[in-house]
């Protein structure tokens, strides 16, 4: 059986740079199992797959070592292989998911995320994150599947250096750090050693959680984001109410077949 690859950085205009998602579009499902095997030996964040249902397509993301609920950025990269690709000729591309409807748009060169706002909730430190993450945050949030952490300052973003195997012995999905920027309205970082990715490049969904808190936190909905890893990734975010808008462009590194 071969089966068509694409990896594809997203989150950035240019080849090595933003987060690299292997994406692999099918006719029809494959065993869960075997696309589990597939995202190991991609050994890239996300692996996405999605097969097309009517008008819209239906999409799964797979980390190393788990299925996951929602991903951006393997979101984003496969509305890039859509359309620059498999001819989608469309405005906006709508995909049924596991975390609802989505949808992906056109805007110049940018591809622009329509995914559901997070809800946020101020709580306590959980035993053992302090210790974990290496730095105690001056506020601390939850979401529905990540803790965010505030800072004071933009180079405390850039300073931290988790324990992850304290941080995946920790029961939730994975940890935001954030603080205003200076250039961008806030950084961030994002750790998810529970789910096999010990810092990831580019979030999307973690965006979902960032976009509420700072556009209440700056009063205004449009702003521009960096997440702070070392390939960088650069994020237009607008939040919406229930909505948020994530924006980013894609570059294409492959294009190729699987044996199996």
């Amino acid at each position: 059986m071969q089966l068509p690859l694409f990896q594809v950085d997203a989150f950035t205009n240019h080849l090595f740079g933003g987060n690299p998602a292997a994406i692999c579009p099918l006719e029809h499902w494959l065993p869960d199992e075997l696309m589990q095997k597939i995202a190991m030996e991609n050994n890239l964040s996300e692996t996405a797959f999605f097969v097309k249902e009517g008008f819209a397509y239906h999409i799964r993301w797979f980390t190393p070592k788990v299925e996951v609920r929602l991903c951006g950025h393997a979101t984003l990269a496969s509305a890039h292989v859509l359309y620059n690709h498999l001819g989608f000729e469309g405005e906006t591309i709508h995909f049924h998911s596991k975390s609802g409807h989505l949808e992906v748009s056109r805007n110049g060169k940018l591809l622009i995320l329509d995914f559901p706002s997070d809800i946020i909730l101020e709580t306590i430190l959980p035993q053992g994150l302090a210790e974990a993450i290496g730095k105690k945050p001056g506020e601390i949030w939850q979401g529905k599947s990540d803790y965010l952490l505030i800072y004071s300052e933009k180079n405390d973003i850039l300073s931290i250096r988790p324990d992850f195997n304290k941080l995946r012995e920790l029961p939730v999905r994975g940890i935001i750090v954030s603080a205003a920027g200076d250039e961008e309205d806030f950084v961030s970082r994002f750790f998810a050693p529970a789910v096999g990715v010990d810092e990831d490049p580019v979030t999307g969904s973690a965006h979902t959680t960032l976009i509420p808190y700072w556009a209440k936190r700056l009063k205004k909905d449009k702003m521009n984001a960096l997440q702070w890893s070392a390939r960088k990734g650069h994020i237009h975010c607008e939040y919406l109410g229930d909505r948020v808008l994530i924006g980013g462009a894609c570059t294409t590194y492959l294009s190729g077949t699987i044996n199996i």
